[in-house]
């Protein structure tokens, strides 16, 4: 089994991620995508007035509709920093050795990558997936870490959440239902 593991805050999630994710299913050939709420990410601070569960909710919404796609809330649950070497063991333990586990990320987050808890063991459990990103060009790559190339789309959690607080539509920028639970929840207001 091929799986891919797309970790985030996903504070919200929007239609970047989600064409990502299904980008990454096919050029990938992978059997399934999930979808992994951090809980704490390690890397950046949280910003809006959203719950854990909020984000977890909403990414459950947001892919429900595709049946490759599933959410885990191993990190939301663990009720700590989430650090992907963590949930790799975890999948590793969930799936077994012949499970092959590609952990996909963004190419924003490549400047950081050696900062990373235990980024070593994540090379050795994981095939390390970067995908472009506008505004990050994919360079200097480690010899350890793989790209792929996605449909570039300029939109982004914080500028969702900036329309959201100004008062502007998100409408086409995430799923409706993920946009009507944000509006039914009075989130990121």
């Amino acid at each position: 089994m091929r799986i891919g593991i797309l970790g985030g805050t996903f504070n919200p999630i929007h239609i970047g991620h989600l064409i990502l994710a299904e980008e990454a299913l096919a050029k990938l050939r992978l059997d399934k995508v999930v979808f992994v709420p951090t809980y704490i990410p390690p890397h950046k601070a949280l910003e809006g007035n959203v719950k854990p569960e909020d984000r977890l909710k909403m990414t459950e919404l947001a892919v429900a509709d595709n049946a490759a796609f599933e959410v885990s809330d191993f990190e939301i649950n663990s009720r700590k920093t989430s650090y992907s070497v963590d949930t790799l063991k975890e999948f590793r333990r969930r799936y077994g050795e012949d499970a092959q586990l590609y952990f996909i990320t963004g190419s924003d987050l490549l400047k950081d990558l050696f900062s990373w808890k235990n980024v070593n063991d994540i090379f050795k459990m994981s095939k390390f997936i970067v995908a472009n990103r506008p505004g990050y060009p994919v360079q200097e790559v480690p010899k350890e870490v793989e790209t792929v190339v996605i449909t570039p789309i300029e939109v982004s959690s914080e500028d969702i959440r900036r329309r959201l607080k100004s008062g502007r539509s998100i409408r086409y920028l995430v799923p409706d239902k993920v946009r009507e639970y944000i509006i039914a929840n009075k989130l990121y207001t």
